[in-house]
């Protein structure tokens, strides 16, 4: 058994990866088989599924151009193997989060007209629609790592060569998943804000009001940015963290082929948890949220028991690793601490961002004084969500190298991406409840059905918060493996020349602080795109109204049309820069004389550390922010109409670009700016 899990692992883990394709094939045939209600309801969902479509469209024509230049770069500059890894990234990446899209987009009518059977059938389709893409993403994150590694290798005969090309698959899913991020995140929230800001404050209309010109753009959003970038997000993340894991078992223990195999294992063994966990979901009835955590305990819980004897029978022995002897006890430590923090993430994003904790509350509360205070009750939810999820980190981070070195830090990042495909299932949950809110609202079915969406909703909106904390932290422990690739990397290139990371080195100090800014440049270029968008759709929405008196009384019919350009060409096109920002000061950091390798190991440190307190405190403020809206809606505090409920309206459009544009944006980021450092290292440094 040993020896066949050793020689075979790969091939085995994409027979894993082969099956999740197979469980989310069956979940779409059951989605695409449930009831899409009467003609009006399916008429806006068309409306949705239309502007979702060509948004992205347009978004690959813009972003395939830019891959180009860089294919091209790649190969001139490196080689062409490499170069072909990086198409592979790009494109799994974008036909995750496409697919993903185009099935949440006919599951939001379809639990619209669940939820007027019952709260458990909604949730049943809503989160089938999700699960798709959870199991995509992992199932197209093996399958393009493992198969591209196995094919390089067959044609190149060499082990080196195959693993070196896989920097390319790296960068080519990060960068597609920065633009994704952004420019999802920016046309969902500009449009988002600006229905909020003129349709409820001003006109005192509801959520998903059909008078509203900018609610299908808003609905359109929510589909653009949390399903496509989040799964582009998180299929980079997942093809990251393995490589990383491939990446460093080859650097530390090069002839051991079970250092090699082992990331693959943990991933296909985790596909089947992450089946366990949709079945769960669906089968059981209870609360929405005690089901969708309870998916995420079975999954995990599987996939601990399951990685046991696996760990044990591909090293009976243990392993050396640079020169230290490791057991497998140690190495199976590391897989409970990856799944521990992933639980931990999950339970601590919940505490700060659900309706049932003190930090939501307080946040509805200090809304009953005004707007400022609101503002800054949030400001405050989100500084104080950082402090367990980087303690934890910490502790991860320590324990896993003292029982296993680097490879135990990559070994505990590729366990807790393993459990991506249920993680990813109860975030793409949450633009489907929301969609399925707004087409029970627009074509005017019962108010209990909007009742049932609004609760699932406000799950959603948790869970949604959950994964990107998750994703987050995730992101940390996965730079600080990249980054440990970086310097041996280093020294297998410049072998017999010395360098040294001293924090007395002042290129080193230059790198930190250049390193430390770029999250916040970058997170202030995408808070800018979305302010100027939200301007822009407020003064559409303000010229339509105004232009059509009609439309606030249902005699006039608002242009949808117009709002939903406005914010896509918006999206595209300020998406650009901050996108290229990594690139850039990476490349620059690294060819100007007198800084070099040294200052750039120092950017790296700068970037993981700062991105990671920005990124958590931006989502965890942003995710509270908004449930205390809705918590305020529920009835608290004077509820819907009342000068508590504006400023909770206030403090969600602050919050909006905060948890699903720049803060979200930031983990791709991170990990461009490390993947960037390993691929030139041969390019410049000599």
């Amino acid at each position: 058994m040993s020896d066949f899990l050793i020689r075979h692992g790969i091939p085995l883990s994409l027979g894993f990866g082969a099956l999740g394709l197979g469980a989310a094939i069956v979940l779409i045939r059951s989605v695409l088989a449930a009831s899409d209600g009467n003609e009006a309801m399916r008429s806006i969902a068309g409306a949705i599924q239309s502007g979702a479509k060509a948004y992205l469209n347009r978004q690959l024509g813009a972003v395939s151009a830019i891959a180009i230049v860089m294919f091209i770069a790649i190969g001139l500059l490196r080689d062409w193997t490499t170069a072909g890894g990086f198409v592979v990234g790009a494109v799994c990446s974008l036909i995750a989060g496409y697919i993903g899209m185009t099935i949440a987009v006919r599951a939001n009518v379809r639990t619209a007209q669940a939820a007027s059977v019952g709260s458990h059938p909604a949730l049943k389709v809503a989160f089938s629609g999700g699960a798709v893409t959870g199991l995509l993403v992992v199932a197209l994150g093996l399958l393009s790592v493992g198969g591209f590694y196995l094919t390089v290798l067959q044609v190149s005969g060499s082990a080196k060569v195959a693993i070196d090309s896989l920097i390319g698959l790296a960068l080519g899913s990060s960068l597609v998943s920065v633009f994704a991020r952004l420019g999802g995140g920016i046309y969902t929230k500009a449009a988002d804000v600006g229905a909020d800001l003129v349709g409820k404050v001003e006109q005192n209309l509801q959520e998903d009001d059909p008078r509203n010109p900018a609610t299908v753009a808003d609905n359109v959003g929510d589909n653009v940015g949390d399903c496509a970038g989040m799964a582009a997000d998180v299929f980079e993340t997942y093809a990251v963290s393995l490589i990383g894991g491939v990446l460093v078992g080859h650097l530390v223990s090069p002839d051991n082929l079970a250092a090699l195999s082992y990331p693959f294992v943990v991933c296909g063994i985790s596909i089947v948890g992450a089946i366990l966990g949709v079945l769960y979901v669906n089968l059981l009835k209870q609360s929405p949220t005690r089901a969708l955590l309870g998916g995420v305990a079975t999954s995990g819980l599987f996939s601990a028991m399951l990685l046991y004897p696996a760990t044990r029978a591909m090293f009976p022995d243990g392993i050396t690793l640079s020169g230290a002897h490791v057991g497998s006890n140690a190495l199976y430590g590391c897989i409970l601490a990856g799944i521990v923090l992933t639980f931990a993430s999950v339970w601590i994003t919940n505490y700060y961002t659900s309706t049932e904790y003190r930090p939501v509350r307080r946040i509805a509360a200090a809304s009953e004084t005004g707007h400022g205070t609101n503002v800054i009750a949030g400001l405050s939810v989100g500084n104080h969500a950082t402090v367990l999820p980087v303690l934890l980190i910490c502790a991860a981070i320590w324990c896993c190298h003292e029982w296993a070195g680097l490879y135990g830090i990559a070994v505990a990042v590729v366990s807790m991406l393993s459990l991506s495909g249920i993680i990813i299932s109860l975030d793409a949950f949450g633009p489907i409840t929301d969609n399925a809110g707004g087409i029970a609202v627009m074509s005017g079915l019962e108010p209990g059905v909007r009742k049932i969406t609004d609760e699932l909703d406000a799950v959603g909106n948790t869970m949604k918060a959950v994964t990107k904390g998750y994703a987050i932290a995730s992101a940390g422990l996965a730079a600080m493996v990249l980054f440990g690739s970086y310097v041996e990397e280093l020294k297998a290139h410049l072998v017999g020349q010395t360098f040294h990371f001293e924090l007395t080195d002042p290129k080193i100090m230059i790198g930190l602080f250049v390193g430390g800014m770029l999250p916040f440049l970058f997170t202030a270029f995408a808070m800018d795109a979305v302010g100027s968008a939200a301007g822009a759709v407020v003064h559409e929405v303000r010229r339509q109204l105004g232009l059509k008196p009609g439309i606030l009384d249902g005699t006039e019919t608002p242009d949808y049309g117009q709002c939903v350009d406005i914010v896509t060409k918006a999206a595209l096109r300020q998406m650009i820069l901050p996108a290229l920002l990594p690139l850039v000061f990476v490349v620059a950091v690294a060819a100007i004389p007198g800084l070099g390798k040294e200052a750039l190991g120092g950017l790296l440190v700068g970037t993981i550390v700062t991105g990671l307190f920005v990124g958590i405190s931006m989502t965890s403020a942003g995710g509270a922010w908004d449930n205390a809206k809705k918590y305020v809606e529920d009835g608290n505090h004077g509820g819907k109409g009342s000068d508590t409920h504006k400023a909770a309206v206030t403090g969600d459009t602050v919050g909006d670009p905060y948890k699903d544009t720049a803060g979200p944006a930031v983990n791709p980021m991170i990990k461009v700016v490390n993947i960037l450092a390993i691929l030139i290292i041969p390019i410049l440094f000599k």
